[in-house]
């Protein structure tokens, strides 16, 4: 469904910077006369930030900052900040992401307004954690994803606790209430062990268009360990995000080239941002937890993909 671009990865480690000499992986993606992308970058000490790159064709990238746009700095992420997803909301953008301390993941937030994102000045503010209460205790909290758009008048946010997509609700987007399970792994297809939430979900006529990742058992006879991660979609209604109308039983991508099937973990497609470029979708994602990749394909595909 999605094309690889020709002359991927597009974003590779830098060795001489230590923040991310040994992957760079997992980023979010925001367009405004451009492409603007903010990505996970680790070095050899296993900790997580966050860079910034720019292309303004969407493919080719024409600007990368040196140092780290954000860094670990409270309990929850001492260990290191992963997996960024940005949405612009009310002038401001909102950036989530999973805080890791070493023993487990929690959801965070931080927000800059847009102007100053666009301008490169990256005076972040903090929420730390968002999600100190789960649903469910002592799991991991993460793959967070804010809708754009507020929706029966409050906000709305995808997360994962294990295996499973969760959906809850926000008066003022830090105090997040009525978790709900959206969707749950299905036996015998791409996303039978786990699921998680890609980007932010995008708006169409026919309904909230989520690209999310779904991942396979290694030992499928025993249903253990995790095997290869894949992408796929669905479409949630409109006024109720709670109502799935459509889900993939295939994928729309799935590792294939070898920067995808070899790295720090192999077999990995790792979508967190996905932007609308007129009619066409550009999907940002990791391969193998090593490089940034982009795939493409048009809208009309994905949506009709039911037909």
């Amino acid at each position: 469904m999605f094309k690889r671009y020709e002359k991927n990865p597009i974003l590779k480690p830098v060795k001489t910077h230590d923040w991310e000499s040994r992957c760079v992986f997992n980023c979010a993606a925001y367009y405004n006369k451009g492409v603007h992308i903010v990505y996970r970058g680790m070095g050899f000490d296993q900790i997580s930030h966050f860079g910034y790159a720019y292309t303004k064709d969407g493919y080719n990238i024409d600007k990368r900052l040196e140092k780290p746009i954000y860094s670990p700095r409270d309990k929850y992420e001492t260990r290191g900040v992963e997996d960024p997803r940005i949405v612009m909301m009310n002038d401001t953008m909102y950036m989530t992401y999973a805080g890791f301390d070493g023993k487990g993941a929690s959801v965070c937030m931080a927000s800059l307004p847009v102007g100053k994102f666009i301008k490169n000045e990256w005076d972040w503010k903090r929420y730390s954690c968002i999600l100190p209460v789960l649903p469910v205790p002592d799991k991991d909290d993460k793959n967070a994803a804010l809708f754009p758009e507020k929706i029966n008048g409050r906000y709305v946010l995808l997360h994962r606790i294990p295996p499973d997509i969760w959906i809850s609700y926000s008066e003022d987007l830090v105090n997040w209430t009525d978790h709900k399970i959206l969707a749950k792994p299905r036996e015998g297809l791409f996303d039978e062990a786990k699921v998680g939430a890609g980007g932010p979900p995008i708006k169409t006529d026919k309904g909230w268009l989520c690209i999310y990742h779904g991942v396979q058992w290694k030992d499928k006879e025993n249903k253990k360990g995790f095997g290869t991660y894949s992408l796929g979609m669905m479409l949630l209604d409109l006024k109720n995000p709670e109502k799935i109308l459509f889900r993939s039983d295939n994928t729309v991508l799935e590792p294939a080239e070898e920067y995808e099937e070899q790295g720090y973990v192999a077999d990995v497609v790792f979508t967190c941002g996905t932007v609308l470029i007129g009619d066409e979708l550009f999907c940002y994602y990791g391969g193998a937890d090593t490089v940034i990749c982009l795939a493409t394909a048009k809208l009309n595909d994905v949506l009709n993909m039911e037909k």
